[in-house]
């Protein structure tokens, strides 16, 4: 037995990362990710940490989890002695419960999944009938997590006879739940048994790319949730369904007048490069704050520096909060006042950057002058 459960020597796993992989990204299973604990990752990241309870309650469990992915001679002796005193894994409170946990979140998240009501001239109802199949596969993953595994049709098998029986029960948690325990109840008294070699050891990117194809089946679940039977609030307080409010936006005057912008950016740049177009995004992100100092003095850009004095300087005389009597209103003054003396400073500051620009402008001018007279 204890060959058997001896296998080639992996790299150590430290128990100070452990820990901190848990402070720090453990409701979403990073520390086991990182114990090579890839099923029990997932299931935590689906439950954020098993709801909360699994997560903490892994401070106490960590410890053992390093000494089972290190392979520690006396762990291994524990463990070799259990198995040969149980045939097969005992009954665990902590892991039954957790079968029924998992099985019923993913049940419940694939049953909200699926529209209620006829969707573009579809009715998908029919997809329900996939929702025992999720519960089935919660209770199965958390049954082969670590040392013990499991197989996946008989937990099936039982939860589809279980959901067959749903019109029994009017409530569907009383019907879901009895699925997901028929589901339970089968693999714990019929399919478990004990890992006797650990799982072939992958490579961390196989192992991500596993994670993230299940991550994104899972996050689609919460798409078709949240695009068919969520809703948002308008200003009058009504609700929308997002579907339809997703509709109007696409067919929504801002939403056309924002896509012929970007259509006309694209072309631009098929002519002009992205240099050109990167150029105008930053004149247009007014960096050194000159459109909106033109703004506030109520100039246009192709104002002269003489111009821009006079009007400065009415504007000061007009808005001096010497002349404000009320006091409520000095502030306010104040701040306009303010705002006009800023202006007037970048623009005096820029004074000799524009003139650089106008002599340039004027340069191209005259060459282009000249290449069309030639």
């Amino acid at each position: 037995m204890t060959s058997e459960l001896n296998s080639a020597p992996n790299k150590k796993k430290s128990l100070l990362w452990s820990y901190l992989f848990w402070l720090f990204g453990g409701i979403f299973g990073l520390h086991l990710f990182y114990l090579r604990r890839d099923r029990h990752a997932f299931v935590w990241w689906t439950t954020l940490g098993g709801f909360g309870i699994g997560w903490f309650g892994d401070i106490f469990r960590i410890r053992r989890y390093v000494r089972d992915c290190n392979e520690d001679p006396d762990y291994m002796k524990e463990l070799s002695a259990r198995m040969s005193k149980n045939k097969k894994p005992p009954f665990s409170v902590n892991r039954f419960s957790s079968m029924l946990l998992v099985g019923y979140s993913w049940a419940h998240m694939t049953m909200s999944a699926v529209p209620p009501d006829e969707i573009w001239g579809f009715n998908f109802k029919y997809l329900r009938n996939i929702i025992p199949i999720a519960g089935a596969l919660g209770v199965w993953t958390v049954g082969n997590i670590g040392r013990e595994k499991g197989g996946l049709k008989w937990p099936v098998l039982a939860a589809f006879v279980a959901y067959f029986c749903r019109s029994y029960f009017n409530d569907e948690s009383v019907w879901m739940t009895v699925m997901v325990l028929a589901a339970a109840l089968t693999f714990d008294t019929f399919c478990k048994e004990w890992r006797q070699k650990r799982e072939k050891k992958q490579h961390v990117v196989k192992r991500l790319a596993v994670l993230s194809v299940c991550a994104c089946l899972y996050l689609s679940l919460w798409g078709s949730y949240l695009y068919f039977q969520g809703t948002i609030t308008d200003s009058e307080g009504n609700e929308v369904p997002i579907y339809e409010a997703l509709e109007h936006f696409f067919s929504s005057p801002w939403w056309l007048d924002a896509k012929q912008s970007l259509y006309d950016t694209y072309v631009y740049a098929q002519h002009h490069g992205w240099y050109e177009v990167w150029k105008q995004i930053i004149d247009l992100s007014d960096p050194h704050g000159e459109q909106n100092a033109y703004k506030v003095l109520g100039l246009s850009a192709e104002s002269t520096q003489q111009e821009i004095t006079s009007t400065w300087r009415r504007l000061s005389r007009e808005n001096h909060p010497d002349k404000v009597k009320d006091i409520s209103k000095r502030r306010a003054a104040q701040e306009k006042f303010m705002e006009i003396q800023q202006a007037y400073e970048i623009l005096s500051n820029s004074k000799h950057r524009r003139n650089r620009k106008n002599k340039k402008d004027n340069t191209d001018k005259e060459k282009a002058s000249k290449h069309d007279e030639m």
